[in-house]
């Protein structure tokens, strides 16, 4: 792997290491992807990235921009820091029924939440939000944070914490019996491209899944997203979500839409899920059922909190887990307000991760013929931050423009990062088009 450019690019100056992790996550994605053109053809392609580039990419959803010229704003007014009676609160209502649930729990409207929430302690806050199914949480210290997610079985200032999303950065286990790997028809119809003919099954929301689906197109798979009709995706999501991607809705709640989405999957390499852990159950899409349904399907699951303790079964977003982990402490200002990382990395960091997992997982099933289950957090992402020195090199400015191409319909946005054999990789299935693709695979 050639990697060019500053050592820390000046967008991603932070007190922790955001670049250094930022490229290290994309580098991992780029050397699978190398090793699954090995498994495939007996041949490694030239692999090379700029640290600039990374920085745009991890940025990307800021970056963005419509006909207008203008970007689109990722967060609802109650997406935000609050400061309750003994610290402070991150909550996310960017959803409709976010929004509601914490409404609901404060028992108050839109202009009271302040009052509300400052009347309260943190922790009380953060308990009473999520009882009513809505996203909160207290600001943390990373020392209150140690090894994951608190579960209340030690004492502390905020609960304690015991052992949480610890081992491997990426998960890797064993799917189902050994087979025989799916025939693709990538290279046989020419295409030169890591992924070419494998199909991905893109069950994600927001930025961590979409980011590493989205690249595996670039690298050549066909990704189809689906999302649910009752519950649309946000405007910056609508098209941020789905470059590089066919995009279609399909009621799973239904028995024609449940039977249609098996039959996409049964066709599928690949399926990502970013839903809540025990989410995918009820539709016959955790990985034991995957393996036993559709034998030789890599899964690839995201969590926010990994899948262990209280919290495993939680939702969550980046914004909540930097607050939660005491990365918000480590960015505070000279008040003692919590910050924020100068991009999502947490979710950005585990895009690529998990886009390199499958990559991985793909390669290993070419050899053996055993799929595998893949399994990311953006906690234990978060941990691998807390814990990575920090580069003493000083920030160097870098321009984006030359990571910015034209995406259709007036859009402009960040190409994907990285070159195959001096080839800039690309984005297919442009313009971006959320919701309009049929429930079928392009090729």
């Amino acid at each position: 792997m050639n990697v060019s450019g500053p050592a820390v690019p000046g967008a991603l100056a932070a007190p922790l290491a955001v670049a250094g992790c930022a490229t290290t996550a994309v580098t991992r994605c780029l050397d699978a992807a190398a090793d699954l053109a090995h498994a495939r053809t007996g041949r490694r392609p030239v692999v090379a990235l700029d640290t600039a580039h990374v920085a745009a990419a991890v940025r990307g959803e800021l970056l963005l921009r419509g006909p207008d010229g203008r970007g689109i704003e990722g967060f609802a007014p109650l997406s935000r820091l609050w400061p309750a009676a003994d610290g402070w609160v991150r909550t996310h209502a960017n959803y409709p029924w976010h929004r509601a649930a914490l409404l609901a729990a404060l028992d108050t409207d839109e202009a009271g939440v302040a009052g509300a929430i400052a009347a309260r302690s943190a922790l009380d806050v953060e308990r009473l939000v999520y009882a009513a199914g809505g996203l909160a949480v207290a600001a943390r210290h990373p020392a209150e944070w140690p090894d994951g997610p608190p579960t209340g079985s030690q004492a502390g200032p905020l609960d304690g914490a015991v052992r949480g999303p610890d081992g491997p950065l990426v998960r890797s286990t064993p799917l189902g019996a050994a087979g025989h790997p799916r025939p693709t028809a990538g290279h046989a119809a020419g295409r030169n491209l890591p992924a070419a003919g494998i199909r991905v099954l893109d069950l994600t929301r927001v930025i961590a899944g979409p980011v590493g689906t989205r690249m595996l197109a670039a690298l050549g798979a066909d990704v189809l997203r689906v999302d649910a009709p009752g519950r649309p995706e946000l405007p910056l999501h609508a098209v941020d979500g789905v470059v590089g991607k066919a995009s279609t809705t399909l009621d799973a709640s239904t028995p024609a839409g449940l039977e249609t989405l098996h039959r996409l999957l049964a066709d599928a390499d690949v399926l990502v899920t970013g839903y809540r852990p025990g989410a995918m159950r009820r539709l016959g899409l955790d990985p034991d059922q995957v393996a036993e349904r559709h034998p030789g399907t890599v899964v690839v699951t995201l969590s926010a909190w990994g899948t262990t303790g209280p919290w495993g079964a939680r939702r969550g977003f980046d914004s909540l887990v930097q607050v939660a982990s005491g990365i918000g402490w480590l960015t505070r200002d000279q008040t003692g307000r919590p910050g924020a990382l100068p991009c999502q990395l947490l979710d950005h960091a585990t895009g690529y991760l998990a886009a390199a997992g499958a990559l991985s997982a793909l390669a290993s099933r070419e050899r053996t013929g055993v799929a595998a289950h893949v399994e990311l957090s953006l906690a234990r992402t978060a941990r691998w931050l807390l814990e990575t020195p920090v580069d003493p090199s000083p920030p160097v400015d870098t321009p984006t423009a030359p990571f910015l191409a034209p995406l259709g319909a007036g859009w402009t946005g960040v190409t994907p990062p990285g070159t195959l054999d001096g080839a800039p990789l690309t984005w297919p299935h442009l313009p971006p088009a959320y919701g309009t693709a049929r429930a079928t695979w392009t090729r």
